[in-house]
């Protein structure tokens, strides 16, 4: 774990707060081939953060989740056979990555913005932990800084996402631009689609629209459980029935965000919390 907080330098005096996914941000210069962006990445931090008017920056670490892997073991599976793969030129420039990553990371603590991680623990466990909490924090609204769209699960009022990739926004007021459905149904699409990136299966022939049309016709995820077996002669509803209701269950607790939080945050939820009161005072 690391936590620091000091002086937040120039930075607007506002109560709002920047939540930065820090592995899927440095992943932009990677993806350029740049060896050496720490000054970059500080830049683009606090720059975002003035863009959004947030007065605190929290960025995330990820340490991987533990708690999900109890649940499936297949749980992004594929991500360490990747790596696993990898040569030993790969393995090098993959830890100067990650090496410079946090030299960035370094730079923003000295200049008084927060950094969290903890081993076992995602970065989408933490901002979902501080995101819930929001009010109870003082934070007046929240920016999400992420290309990862299961940050759309924290969209709510006054907490939205921004990505470095697409440069788009997802707030509640823009949502039907992304969306056919509510947000309250973000679960339910993503546990009948699936999630290739974090190796969560999803129902064979079952798309974006097919899934939207399942929403409309049966409710969310818990509705259709309770409606399963689904009478019907195509072959997505066949696939749906024999994914079967404990297959949709671990598919909520896999991707829901808000899905007994402590223990994904593996009961650090009152450090954190605590980490925040005192941010900034």
């Amino acid at each position: 774990m690391a936590i620091e907080f000091t002086s937040l330098g120039k930075l607007p005096e506002t109560k709002n707060l920047l939540i930065v996914d820090g592995l899927n941000l440095a992943f932009r210069w990677k993806h350029q081939k740049k060896e050496f962006f720490k000054v970059e990445y500080k830049k683009t931090v606090e720059s975002l953060a003035k863009s959004y008017q947030c007065g605190h920056i929290v960025v995330l670490g990820d340490g991987g989740s533990e708690y999900r892997k109890t649940i499936s073991e297949d749980y992004k599976a594929h991500r360490r056979e990747k790596y696993a793969d990898q040569t030993e030129e790969e393995k090098a420039e993959f830890l100067a990555f990650l090496n410079e990553f946090e030299r960035g990371v370094e730079l923003l603590q000295k200049d008084g913005h927060g950094f969290i991680k903890y081993q076992g623990v995602e970065a989408d466990d933490i901002a979902a932990l501080i995101c819930a909490h929001r009010e109870e924090l003082g934070y007046e609204e929240i920016w999400l800084i992420s290309s990862d769209k299961d940050w759309d699960l924290l969209v709510d009022e006054n907490i939205s996402r921004f990505s470095t990739v697409t440069r788009k926004e997802t707030t509640l007021d823009n949502w039907d631009e992304h969306y056919d459905f509510d947000p309250d149904y973000y679960l339910t699409f993503k546990c009948l689609t699936g999630d290739k990136g974090d190796n969560v299966p999803g129902i064979s022939g079952i798309g974006p629209k097919r899934a939207s049309s399942i929403i409309q016709e049966y409710g969310d995820v818990f509705d259709i459980i309770s409606s399963l077996p689904i009478q019907g002669n195509y072959k997505f509803i066949e696939n749906l029935n024999e994914f079967g209701a404990d297959n949709l269950q671990k598919n909520v607790e896999l991707m829901d965000l808000s899905y007994d939080i402590d223990a994904q945050v593996l009961g650090k939820s009152e450090e954190i919390l605590e980490t925040l009161r005192n941010y900034g005072n």
